[in-house]
């Protein structure tokens, strides 16, 4: 694309003018729209004026033909790029943050893997700091207070009941950086466990359960917000026996996580939740492991082997060999996938993949929205709806070409 600078005034080095693009506002897309970026930050988003154009100072960098949405958020997702939040080795950890920021997604949590409590201490204590340093938005436990019937990809002889005092140590080792945990209610210690998970701002998400619909619905009382993946890792929804997956998608006070790949849900079924759920209450996730962003092959899942054949990962070998053992997905992909098969707009496709993760996590004041005043993250889409650029606080990650 040309870079252009005003001819009216001199250029402001420190101020980038994104001009010509479709902009995806809350209020919905703009046509020809213009983003000011200042200092890190958003300093205005509005329709294209002329004018204005004309009258700007700073790099003006034309960006027509394109689609600019906020940077992405993923609350769920635990490797990539070959390597993987639990292996508490923080270069490692930061080859995952800086996959996933290439292909858009500018906010994450760390998700870990069951292990033994000593060693989810360790893997906690590294991911607080890089929380603290600002390259995380927070520590997601994903075991190993989860169903032995349900367990997925995580090793059913490390699991363990929710036990209060266990998720205390847990919450502790993460030193104010904890922003979710995934239990299974129906455990002994389940409903305390999910009431202490509220009462201490850890959001409690039901998942990887055998929970029945009425345990569900005692769940959702005593505090849980969140479904984990919904439909993977839990009883499938019957006539008879309608499971967690009624209780999670009719109650509005629940957010529901949907893996957007092609392989965890068929179209239609998630098609169904976000008609049942609404645009609001939809979050896509990538549960991506560390062949995210990477090739066919053997991978590490915590404890664990994994084999990616054809982009799709399952556990090698143990009890649990075969299962599916989380993704290879990567956002711009989950987007791209929504807007050209899912028959989402894209006003739907941003709140899922950015607006609405945000809130829950409680970022939304500086990020997951195109507004003046938040960071300038963001993505850049060609009109095929595949990834040209990545900016994230005002800095480019990806270039878009001639940028």
């Amino acid at each position: 694309m040309a870079q252009q600078q005003s001819a009216q005034r001199p250029s402001d080095p420190g101020r980038t003018v994104l001009a010509g693009a479709r902009v995806a506002r809350p209020s919905g897309v703009v046509e020809r729209g213009r983003i000011t970026i200042e200092g890190g930050r958003i300093g205005d988003v509005h329709s294209r004026d002329p004018e204005l154009d004309e009258a700007a100072s700073g790099r003006v960098v034309d960006l027509s033909g394109h689609l600019i949405v906020p940077g992405f958020v993923d609350m769920h997702v635990h490797g990539g790029g070959g390597g993987s939040f639990s292996s508490a080795d923080p270069e490692e950890c930061m080859t995952v943050v800086e996959t996933h920021r290439r292909h858009g997604t500018t906010s994450m949590l760390a998700s870990t893997v069951t292990g033994e409590l000593a060693d989810l201490a360790r893997q906690a204590a590294v991911l607080a700091e890089l929380v603290q340093q600002g390259e995380l938005a927070g520590i997601h436990f994903e075991g190993p207070f989860i169903s032995a019937q349900r367990c997925g990809a995580h090793q059913p002889e490390l699991l363990r009941d929710p036990d209060p005092a266990d998720v205390r140590k847990l919450i502790g080792a993460a030193h104010g950086t904890a922003a979710m945990m995934t239990v299974a209610p129906e455990l002994p210690g389940g409903l305390e466990s999910v009431r202490l998970l509220a009462d201490a701002g850890v959001i409690a998400a039901i998942g990887h359960t055998d929970s029945t619909y009425d345990a569900t619905r005692q769940a959702i009382e005593a505090g849980a917000t969140v479904a984990t993946h919904l439909f993977n890792a839990m009883p499938a929804l019957g006539h008879r026996a309608p499971g967690p997956v009624a209780a999670l998608l009719e109650d509005e006070r629940i957010t529901v996580e949907l893996i957007n790949d092609g392989t965890h849900l068929h179209p239609a079924i998630l098609q169904l939740a976000v008609r049942e759920a609404g645009d609001g209450r939809v979050a896509f996730i990538t549960d991506a492991m560390g062949a995210a962003g990477m090739n066919d092959g053997m991978y590490p899942l915590g404890p664990m082997q994994v084999e990616v054949k054809d982009g799709v990962a399952r556990i090698s070998e143990g009890p649990t060999a075969g299962s599916i053992a989380g993704s290879t997905l990567t956002l711009d992909r989950a987007f791209r996938r929504a807007v050209t098969l899912d028959g989402l707009t894209i006003d739907q496709a941003v709140q899922a993949l950015s607006a609405t993760p945000a809130r829950l996590l409680g970022i939304d004041g500086r990020t997951g929205s195109l507004q003046t005043g938040k960071d300038a993250d963001l993505v850049v889409l060609d009109a095929a709806y595949d990834l040209v650029g990545v900016m994230r606080r005002g800095e480019w990650l990806v270039r878009p070409a001639g940028v």
